[in-house]
């Protein structure tokens, strides 16, 4: 079975249906005997060695509910099961080499020269690993799953998440063809909630995705993927999500969306926004609501954009902010904002907001401009 290990490299760049039959290749023509039950396991183990999380971690992926891994140390797995993260015992070994077996699975380098990796394995796993001494207590790796089907808005209503009035307004912003903000924090399902406000676009409209790492995942007909790419260890061949809104410009796109704003490519997607890309989205990291405008001039900095520039480009561009919360496993929709200007400063007025406890949103203060936004979108 070591040489079955040391010989499965060589079907590392194989996926899918291919890399099964690479790997049996390797196992059948090791010279080894191998019963029925041994050949089994040690498929399923290089199969996890190279196109999954290792395994050691496969047991960890077998449960459903489980979301993330991270893997600290060699006896330090934390495992995220829709409860917030809890530790695990179980013993991965070197962790260094792990990582750098999952890098080269997810088509990364990782080593001294380039010692932080992103990427997506073939089973769908994000993957971030980070080697030291940039990461000081030694090599981690953080494996991300997100659905591997699409859920649509209706999905989110029964689950709770939206109650009637948020799934109907939702479901309007798509039809009307809003330009769509979605903020929220780390594994609030922002990235899940704009795939299924996408599901709901007609098939005949054309969806580009933009994004660092692919993770959207909309139930539709017509999605081109488009994903950044890092620059080598020459610094050269370098693809920005900037490059890739500006290439998705002349796409013929009938929505634009970036899957998260992050930096200097929020100018870019301001800019689209308002010459004609109707029915837009894209996401941002944020507490609430009310703290988008900040989080957006931020960002509109590293562009070399004033605040003011930002403000006026962004109440022209956005429709609407949704902002999702994660509470007690729950993923829900807790408030619907609108961007506008006061006194020349940009400002997010909630429309809608989820009381505490109560299952639906509520109609707020500036409610009435979101629904005359609505009714003009739908005419």
């Amino acid at each position: 079975m070591a040489l079955v290990r040391r010989e499965a490299a060589r079907a590392a760049s194989a996926s899918g249906d291919r890399l099964r039959v690479a790997c049996r290749d390797v196992i059948v023509g090791s010279g080894d005997a191998l019963g029925v039950r041994s050949a089994v396991a040690g498929l399923a183990d290089v199969t996890a060695d190279l196109a999954g999380s290792g395994a050691a971690l496969r047991e960890l992926w077998r449960d459903p509910a489980t979301t993330d891994v991270l893997v600290n140390g060699p006896t330090e797995v934390w495992v995220d099961r829709g409860e917030g993260l809890r530790r695990v015992e179980l013993d991965v070994g070197d962790v260094r080499r792990l990582a750098t077996r999952l890098a080269a699975a997810a088509g990364q380098r990782l080593d001294d020269a380039a010692p932080v990796a992103d990427g997506r394995l073939p089973d769908g796993v994000r993957l971030h690993a980070v080697l030291a001494p940039i990461a000081a207590g030694g090599a981690c790796v953080s494996l991300r799953r997100h659905v591997t089907r699409a859920l649509g808005l209706a999905e989110w209503h029964a689950s709770g998440g939206l109650g009637p009035l948020a799934h109907e307004v939702l479901g309007a912003l798509v039809d009307c063809r809003a330009n769509v903000l979605v903020s929220g924090g780390t594994g609030t399902g922002k990235t899940t909630l704009l795939a299924a406000m996408l599901s709901r676009a007609p098939g005949t409209e054309r969806i580009v995705c933009i994004e660092e790492a692919r993770e959207l995942a909309p139930r539709h007909p017509h999605v081109v993927h488009l994903q950044a790419r890092a620059a080598n260890v020459q610094g050269a061949g370098g693809v920005s999500l900037t490059d890739l809104v500006r290439a998705a410009m002349r796409m013929r796109p009938d929505r634009l969306v970036l899957g998260e704003c992050r930096g200097a490519e929020v100018r870019e997607v301001l800019l689209a926004l308002n010459t004609g890309h109707d029915g837009g989205m894209a996401t941002v990291h944020a507490n609430a609501a009310p703290d988008v405008p900040a989080r957006l001039q931020a960002l509109g900095s590293l562009a070399g954009m004033t605040p003011a520039a930002v403000a006026v480009q962004a109440v022209s561009a956005f429709d609407a902010v949704v902002h999702v919360v994660r509470r007690g496993g729950v993923r829900l929709v807790e408030q619907i904002a609108v961007l506008d200007l006061d006194e020349g400063r940009l400002r997010a007025r909630l429309a809608l907001v989820r009381p505490t406890g109560a299952g639906d949103l509520v109609p707020s203060a500036a409610w009435d401009v979101l629904a005359r936004r609505l009714e003009r979108g739908a005419t």
